[in-house]
């Protein structure tokens, strides 16, 4: 299977969206009686007037949810190659996303955050693209617009604007202009926002509305048992940083800063949780596309057929096992 998709083919396209299908086999042959979707944060909910969380019945849930995966995955696959990430053009990213985003149940529907990996991808293509520029006003001028997008969608977002220093830090020389681009950008989205409240004379709804972020501190709770699924996982991610730590100094100097950004976003996307007071288990979508990067990384770089293969089918049973059982 991974040879397959280290060559990059349109056969891949079918066999990509088979895939998809079957690793979402045990929603779609045991779908819940009621799935919810809350498309906006409540502060823009208000404000369309969108009161109902079952925007869609349960078929059409799960079916716009592999939709929108597959499209973020091939759009994700075409950033990837389009910076040279692995070393070599393949549909090795496509196939890690797809994977990546079957792990636990709670990614398998549509949510806030899979609506807001577009966003991510979107983000990276950014800032990958800031070192060739000769200003990077305009980029984080977009990046903070696109990050108060993101957080009108899924408010802890919002911490995706420490990305945008830190890619400054990473890509560029420093220019306090281009620190405080992200931040106006970030205030104009906003800006519109109070605008729309104030035409439509909608500030009263917003006095019941409790900004959700965390008062305390608080562990996610976790059973076990549902996590184990993520031994392969952490399995394939520990390989490839030791095939990172191995490869990457012969890289140029911008794929070795691009991987430190994604770490970064890995690191910030995991731990973006602790901001808000109700958890969800699909928050951790986030970390996809980063994570998916460097899963990605190791199969396009191992060598034993036999390991690679068998660790990957691996990771496949083990997300069927636990859908089913």
């Amino acid at each position: 299977m991974i040879s397959l998709f280290r060559r990059l083919s349109p056969v891949n396209i079918l066999l990509l969206c088979i895939i998809a299908v079957i690793l979402r086999a045990g929603i779609l042959l045991n779908p819940p009686d009621k799935l919810d979707f809350k498309a906006f944060e409540v502060y823009l909910s208000v404000l369309l007037n969108i009161q109902s969380n079952n925007l869609f019945s349960v078929e059409a849930n799960l079916f716009f949810s592999i939709l929108l995966t597959l499209l973020q995955a091939l759009l994700f696959n075409k950033i990837v190659n389009e910076y040279n990430l692995l070393g070599k053009p393949s549909f090795l990213p496509a196939l890690m996303y797809v994977t990546a985003s079957s792990l636990l149940m709670h990614f398998l529907v549509l949510t806030p955050v899979l609506i807001c990996n577009f966003l991510v991808i979107w983000m990276l293509s950014k800032f990958l693209s800031i070192h060739r520029k000769e200003s990077a006003l305009s980029t984080m001028f977009d990046l903070g617009m696109i990050i108060a997008v993101g957080t009108l969608i899924y408010l802890p977002f919002v911490v995706m604007m420490l990305l945008l220093w830190i890619s400054l830090i990473i890509f560029r020389a420093f220019n306090w202009r281009e620190w405080i681009a992200g931040i106006l950008g970030l205030a104009t989205v906003y800006f519109f926002v109070a605008v729309a409240y104030y035409w439509t004379d909608s500030f009263e709804k917003l006095q019941s509305f409790q900004v959700p972020l965390a008062i305390e501190f608080k562990l996610f709770p976790i059973n076990y048992y549902e996590y184990l699924v993520l031994i392969p996982l952490l399995l394939i991610l520990f390989l490839s940083i030791i095939s990172l730590q191995q490869k990457l100094y012969r890289s140029n100097v911008h794929i070795r800063k691009s991987y430190l950004l994604l770490f970064f976003t890995f690191i910030f996307s995991i731990l973006s949780f602790f901001i808000t007071s109700k958890y969800q288990i699909y928050h951790f979508l986030l970390a996809v596309p980063a994570a998916a990067v460097f899963m990605a990384f190791y199969f396009s770089h191992a060598i034993k057929a036999w390991f690679y293969e068998s660790l990957y089918l691996m990771l496949v049973g083990f997300i069927l096992y636990f859908q089913f059982f």
